[in-house]
């Protein structure tokens, strides 16, 4: 299959990667073409996981982002919700009929460059599918190089327009034979796992991250008072959906933590091969790390937006965008990713679920 893999992270490296491996002819596209040079001068990208160490050839590295698009049938978009805005409109006009595009994650970043493709009059019928975490934990060990502690099993799936699901989870199984389906994009975004994980690990670790030069927050970090907090707001998540009409599973967090309870996104003891790798022994700043710009500016100002259309209250999710904002100076819900901000405030559960099923033009 022909796929385009959009940028040039963590994450973006890793689906290169082990889509080639798959089989698939990938094109990656990385808009930095200085720090891309080495990868598109050799098309080599050398990964490191379970089976040792090798080089893999990528089919198109490239900087030129409509080469990337062009002819691809799936197009994976493995980047951090804060750059859908910017991205969005540069992808309006390059979707082509009969394109699957997956976020994993995306934080119903589906809707924005499904409406950005609308608002350009871009008529071509797409399909905008969201899950709730990568496929990989993964980290870039240098310019060429990528280290994949652990694949998803499992990728509970939502599509945008749902009534185009069939034929999206058709392509997007052909890359990740572990998708599920869900009942529409909504759906999976209420799946995204590092809003409920990372703010209450960066907050509540807040101490430490500013005190040492490097801290591990999913090893010392993790202690049972913030597994507690953790659950916590996953409860709020769950309750939402469930308010919502979403059936289980939920995927609760507790699952990722507890090798006896049903298997979650990363399969059994994923959390002990993540603190294992020592990967994610770093050094935060926390008021620029992606933890706060987008897990918390975004995904709980998002989690809290859909709370109040659910009508459920969510404490602890306000709570940490509240304190969010004390650390940064800014009033991340008022500037993060709400129903308001999309575009969608005035719809009601009726007119967002009739939105969610036939996309803009029903």
């Amino acid at each position: 299959m022909e796929i385009a893999v959009i940028g040039g992270g963590h994450g973006c490296y890793a689906a290169a990667v082990d889509l080639t491996e798959k089989g698939h002819n990938v094109r990656l596209w990385r808009r930095d073409a200085t720090a891309f040079g080495p990868v598109m001068d050799t098309g080599i990208i050398n990964v490191t996981d379970a089976k040792g160490t090798r080089p893999v050839k990528i089919a198109k590295p490239t900087a030129d982002l409509a080469q990337a698009m062009r002819g691809a049938e799936l197009i994976v978009l493995p980047l951090p919700c804060t750059t859908h805005l910017s991205l969005a409109p540069q992808l309006a006009n390059l979707w082509e009929d009969g394109q699957v595009a997956y976020l994993p994650p995306g934080t119903f970043g589906g809707m924005i460059y499904a409406k950005a493709a609308h608002d350009a009059g871009n008529t071509a019928i797409v399909a905008f599918a969201e899950t709730g975490t990568l496929p990989y934990l993964a980290r870039k060990q240098g310019v060429d190089e990528v280290r994949i502690s652990v694949y998803a099993t499992r990728l509970p799936t939502g599509v945008f327009p749902a009534k185009d699901s069939d034929r999206a989870l058709k392509v997007i199984s052909q890359a990740y034979p572990s998708v599920e389906p869900l009942q529409d994009l909504l759906d999976g975004a209420l799946m995204n796992a590092g809003p409920i994980i990372h703010p209450p690990l960066i907050m509540m670790n807040a101490g430490p991250l500013e005190h040492f030069d490097a801290w591990d927050i999913h090893n010392e970090g993790t202690q049972p008072a913030i597994r507690r907090v953790t659950d916590a707001l996953d409860n709020e998540r769950i309750a939402i959906r469930e308010a919502l009409d979403y059936g289980a599973p939920h995927f609760p967090l507790a699952d990722h933590y507890d090798d006896s309870r049903d298997e979650w996104m990363y399969g059994n003891s994923s959390h002990d091969k993540l603190t294992d790798s020592g990967d994610w022994r770093e050094h935060i700043v926390l008021t620029d790390h992606r933890y706060m710009r987008e897990d918390t500016a975004i995904g709980l100002s998002f989690l809290t937006s859909v709370a109040k259309l659910a009508g459920i209250d969510a404490p602890l999710a306000s709570g940490f965008l509240a304190i969010g904002s004390g650390i940064t100076g800014d009033d991340l819900y008022a500037t993060g990713r709400t129903l308001g901000s999309l575009g969608l405030g005035a719809l009601d559960l009726a007119a967002m679920r009739e939105l969610l099923e036939g996309g803009f033009s029903s």
